[in-house]
């Protein structure tokens, strides 16, 4: 770091976007990603608290019944709740307030205090992952980070600006590089919670990023879709609904589509037309029109009832090390609302074997997402 500032000298990383690194008083890293223009000073003020030494690095355990690997972190009991405004941890320091942001910021992340992975790196435990058996247990190893879109108390990514939605997309894109580069991180992922019902803790405009000791199994089952019907399977996905009466927006490098076989009642899967492993891989002009597609998205999704609509934001992106060109990047924008006062919860069939009924017809909620959508001005501030 240099001077007297607590963050490093600024780099671009993209999109007129700048970076500084910094660390928080017990090490953890944190990244300030200043906007194009953006009015704050060059200097950072230092994180001065006297924090407690980080957690243990959790556990992980291996269910031998599917093969996935369960992590068990006792410390995220200790996360904060719904605290008052005054004492946000997300916003930026204060003599009353002493949050994980020690300088006022246009986007900041930083590395988990109460993370699911890490803050040990994942390491080699004697083919522990691989191996067969029962009782079998690894290092949970990895990383897990906070990405806060904005200094203020309450909203989400739908209700930034363009601008501050690229500062965040470029933010996406710098950190999956850098996570990906770790050792032992096999895959990244990207997502935003929102909304009580989804169980959201905190109302400041947040994501996170995991990077995971492992492929997920989700993207587990995707490889065996594709070795089952070809690698160009999710190109064909594309083309098909982009012909299909389920198609909501399309754009010169996008398209956002309820899918044929939808599980949510509200679900929405947004894809690139040309086909690109992770964020980091986005080209200046994809990443250009995804700001404020996305937004209209997201926007669209809030114009379907009265009051705000819970959902999970998840961006599906390749495993780092292999399967690069058979992956895609992918969005997947998953609600439980089915109505202004109804939510659909998992019950027997669902969370247990894992058997889907859908409440809602993928075409008829595809019709009220458009009929939401044209309430939404194409030019957004």
């Amino acid at each position: 770091m240099s001077g007297a500032s607590g963050a490093s000298a600024p780099e671009f990383i993209g999109g007129g976007v700048t970076r500084r690194v910094s660390r928080l008083g017990d090490g953890r890293e944190l990244f300030y990603y200043d906007d194009p223009g953006s009015t704050l000073p060059s200097e950072r003020a230092f994180d001065a608290r006297l924090l407690d030494p980080r957690p243990e690095t959790a556990r992980m355990r291996r269910d031998v019944l599917t093969g996935d690997w369960i992590s068990v972190a006792d410390a995220r009991q200790n996360r904060a709740h719904l605290p008052p405004p005054e004492f946000d941890p997300l916003a930026p320091q204060t003599s009353r307030n002493p949050s994980e942001v020690p300088a006022m910021y246009d986007v900041a992340v930083f590395e988990n205090r109460s993370p699911a992975f890490g803050p040990a790196l994942p390491l080699a435990e004697a083919g522990a992952q691989a191996s067969t058996g029962l009782g079998r247990s690894a290092v949970a190893g990895g990383r897990c980070e906070v990405v806060c879109f904005s200094p203020e108390f309450a909203g989400s990514f739908g209700t930034l600006s363009p601008a501050r939605a690229r500062t965040v997309i470029e933010a996406w894109a710098d950190r999956t590089a850098q996570l990906s580069a770790l050792p032992g991180i096999e895959q990244v992922f990207v997502f935003e919670n929102r909304g009580v019902e989804i169980g959201v803790t905190l109302p400041h405009p947040h994501g996170q990023i995991y990077g995971y000791p492992y492929v997920t199994p989700r993207t587990e089952r995707l490889l065996a879709s594709l070795d089952r019907e070809g690698d160009d399977l999710l190109d064909r996905v594309l083309d098909f609904e982009r012909q299909s009466p389920r198609l909501l927006l399309e754009g010169d490098h996008w398209s956002a589509f309820v899918p044929y076989a939808a599980r949510w009642p509200i679900e929405v899967h947004l894809m690139p037309h040309r086909r690109v492993a992770d964020l980091a891989a986005l080209s200046d002009d994809q990443k250009a029109e995804l700001a404020p597609l996305y937004l209209r998205l997201l926007r669209g999704v809030d114009a379907l009832y009265d009051t705000p609509t819970p959902y999970i934001a998840a961006w599906h992106q390749a495993p780092v090390h292999r399967d690069r060109d058979r992956v895609g990047l992918r969005l997947e924008l998953t609600s439980p609302r089915r109505g202004a006062d109804r939510l659909k919860h998992l019950a027997g069939s669902e969370a247990a074997m894992g058997a889907w009924i859908a409440d809602i017809a993928p075409e008829r909620i595809a019709e009220q997402l458009r009929e939401a959508l044209a309430t939404v001005p194409e030019r957004l501030a």
